[in-house]
């Protein structure tokens, strides 16, 4: 009899679970990147547990960017707002007053000291490319981690997990970098690329910018002058610079009209603002970091 009196109890208490209304799962938080190397960033320490929006998708220049009406809704609906910064998305302000936008925007360059375009056109500039130092993506990482885990405390250990590994990648990244660039004759650490993007990376590993085709930080509207094609082209003599890079974001044509006329070697398109297809060299960050380092080690040391 006591037997059946606890099975009684226990089919009774298991109908009263299993038809008790469960708490709805919170919705994840809905969060928008500028572009495709901030994005992967977030999509690394987030994972899945957020809804993210990428405005400026794989071989997307964001100087030229132009929004559509998709990336309104995406600012309208959104939570957080990761951007750079430093006049890197220059449209962005515009675009969110526009869709009404409510949601907290984060500056992710905050607390990293700013360099300054030293080449072209634009000379003591501020530059916005702060991503070509892994280093400065640490900061970056913390910060993300530190949103995220403020605005959805439920997932904040994942967050802070997946961070600390992410950051000792990026730690890694950064040795071989230092490594690679050892293998380099010091007289030929000299960089030419279709534009300045990569000041903070040859801050960081001790290279030379010699110039830039387009002689611009941005890449709006510039083809490259005559009088700064002229005066790349004497300088790549110069200074005896072996090769000059292309960009995943831009059209080869003035790299390959500077080739040409100093006598050097066109090297693998560099990825410098916007991270690739699945299927190219650079989808992921970390990726795209060995990438150029290797791409750069293997054209000059030819």
């Amino acid at each position: 009899m006591r037997i059946r009196l606890l099975t009684a109890l226990s089919l009774f208490i298991a109908l009263i679970v299993s038809t008790t209304p469960t708490s709805a799962q919170a919705p994840h938080l809905k969060v928008v990147a500028t572009f495709s190397i901030l994005g992967d960033v977030v999509h690394s320490i987030a994972g899945d547990n957020i809804d993210l929006t990428v405005l400026v998708g794989p071989d997307g220049d964001t100087h030229s960017y132009e929004p559509v009406p998709q990336d309104s809704v995406a600012l309208t609906n959104a939570n957080l707002i990761f951007e750079n910064g430093l006049g890197f998305e220059t449209w962005l302000d515009d675009l969110y007053t526009a869709a009404g936008g409510q949601a907290q925007r984060i500056v992710v360059s905050q607390g990293i000291i700013p360099g300054k375009i030293t080449v072209g056109d634009e000379t003591g500039e501020t530059d916005p490319h702060i991503w070509q130092n892994p280093y400065n993506y640490v900061r970056v990482a913390e910060i993300v981690r530190d949103t995220l885990s403020a605005a959805d405390t439920t997932n904040a250990v994942t967050y802070q997990l997946n961070a600390n590994a992410y950051i000792s990648q990026l730690l890694e990244a950064d040795t071989y970098i230092l490594q690679q660039v050892q293998k380099l004759p010091a007289d030929q650490r000299k960089l030419v690329t279709n534009h300045d993007a990569f000041g903070y990376f040859a801050s960081r590993y001790g290279l030379e910018i010699v110039g830039t085709a387009l002689g611009s930080v941005s890449t709006e509207g510039a083809n490259g002058s005559a009088a700064n094609l002229a005066k790349l082209v004497g300088d790549i003599r110069a200074t005896g610079t072996r090769a000059i890079f292309p960009e995943n974001i831009e059209n080869a044509d003035v790299v390959n009209q500077v080739a040409q006329e100093a006598g050097v070697k066109i090297g693998a398109p560099l990825c410098s603002d916007a991270l690739t297809p699945a299927d190219g060299p650079c989808p992921t960050y970390l990726q795209m970091i060995h990438y150029n380092i290797d791409s750069i080690v293997a054209a000059l040391t030819q």
